[in-house]
């Protein structure tokens, strides 16, 4: 079995989820072609991510002249296909805020990538994400290409739905995976009941043998947390730094690790001093793998203080390293967590809950805090081991496509 991993921009810091499942999968026999439409455009602080980036074709890379070639002869050879496709493109085009331009743009990395999979003797494509990436793996079907599926994670496409034409790619895809029951419950609404039973739910994974011996929590204070992902607006890092100053003034002697950067960070910064946390915050930029995973073992626990989720992999990898988790209540993560058993579930976008968690996890005795991380590790790992994981992907990926799309 030889497939297409579809994506926009690969590898890139946050993305070791998709790395860990392409290798998972390549573990069970799948060869999988890394197919990106362009590199990251910062460094890359991850060695995995380096070894992936050498690994991967990028579509634009081919240059205009190429991807104009496999438009024109998708025209000659293929015409209906063509009509096909460039219907697709230009419904998706409408109610799109990136224009018809843009999706033309689609269009020709359809084409090239199309033919490209018919020479590489690929069975499927499969897209991460249901944006652009999806666009191009489903016109690149409708030119001749394989049967494709995709992964949808969130929020992002459940932000703007009709904006990125989900419903359609969702009717035309072999089918569609989402990471948690929550985001499967999404996808739902977009598409007909017929529909339902081809939209799959498999769990994003963790590699249990880099948990294998957690280290035990800090035995001093002061509390220690740390906060990992972007630094964006769904994130709700700025929240988090509020919280945090008010758990400072109700007297809670702590420290807050920012793992990560971002289009935010000027304000983050800003906001840092604005409170006078100076010397409480740190912002450590991305880290690689073994970075991230110190931060996780310095800390007592991790807090995700997000508006907008999926199911974030460092909620897994903060409880398979046995820390509590403070977190917001929002999209899958409740599935994976449970408040007072593996940590806190707090409102999102309410400072002052959030800042009640922090400040009871501060009066939580060093046992409570390694029994509910001990529950979470046990949980995290039974609900999300990648070989599990890539073996209900491989199991799907090897089922006989539908001819063509409903």
């Amino acid at each position: 079995m030889k497939i297409g991993y579809v994506l926009n921009t690969y590898p890139a810091p946050s993305h070791s989820f998709i790395r860990r499942e392409i290798r998972a999968l390549e573990a069970q026999g799948v060869t999988v072609m890394r197919l990106a439409m362009r590199p990251h455009d910062g460094p890359l602080a991850d060695e995995g991510d380096r070894a992936e980036a050498t690994a991967t074709t990028y579509v634009l890379a081919q240059g205009a002249v190429a991807l104009g070639m496999a438009l024109l002869l998708a025209v000659i050879t293929a015409p209906g296909r063509f009509l096909t496709a460039l219907g697709l493109t230009l419904r998706s085009a409408r109610a799109s805020r990136a224009g018809v331009l843009r999706h033309l743009v689609y269009l020709a990395e359809a084409a090239w990538l199309a033919r490209h999979a018919r020479a590489q003797g690929l069975t499927r494509l499969h897209a991460h994400f249901g944006t652009n990436s999806a666009s191009v793996a489903m016109l690149a079907q409708a030119l001749g290409g394989p049967c494709y599926s995709f992964t949808v994670h969130g929020p992002e496409e459940f932000d703007m739905p009709a904006a990125i034409a989900l419903g359609q790619k969702l009717e035309r895809a072999d089918f569609a995976v989402a990471i948690s029951s929550f985001g499967r419950s999404q996808l739902c609404r977009w598409v007909d009941h017929r529909h339902w039973p081809k939209l799959k739910v498999v769990h994003c994974g963790i590699e249990p043998g880099h948990y294998a011996k957690p280290a035990p929590l800090p035995e001093n204070r002061p509390v220690r947390l740390v906060a990992i992902g972007r630094f964006a607006e769904q994130k709700g890092t700025l929240l988090l730094i509020d919280a945090v100053a008010e758990a400072a003034r109700r007297g809670v002697d702590l420290r807050l690790a920012l793992v990560g950067d971002g289009p935010l960070r000027g304000p983050v910064e800003r906001l840092i001093a604005r409170q006078g946390l100076q010397g409480q915050v740190t912002l450590t930029g991305w880290l690689d793998e073994d970075g991230v995973r110190a931060q996780i073992e310095a800390a007592h626990a991790l807090v995700l203080p997000s508006f907008a989720e999926g199911l974030p992999m460092v909620v897994m990898e903060a409880m398979a390293a046995a820390r509590p988790v403070i977190a917001t209540y929002v999209a899958g993560i409740p599935e994976l967590m449970q408040h007072g058993r593996t940590g806190w579930l707090v409102p999102a976008g309410d400072a002052t809950a959030l800042c009640d968690a922090i400040c009871e996890l501060a009066l939580t005795g060093p046992e409570k805090l390694t029994q509910m991380g001990r529950t979470g590790r046990a949980r995290a790992l039974a609900r999300h081991d990648i070989d599990r994981s890539a073996q209900a992907l491989a199991a799907l990926f090897a089922q006989r496509p539908r001819t063509q799309p409903d």
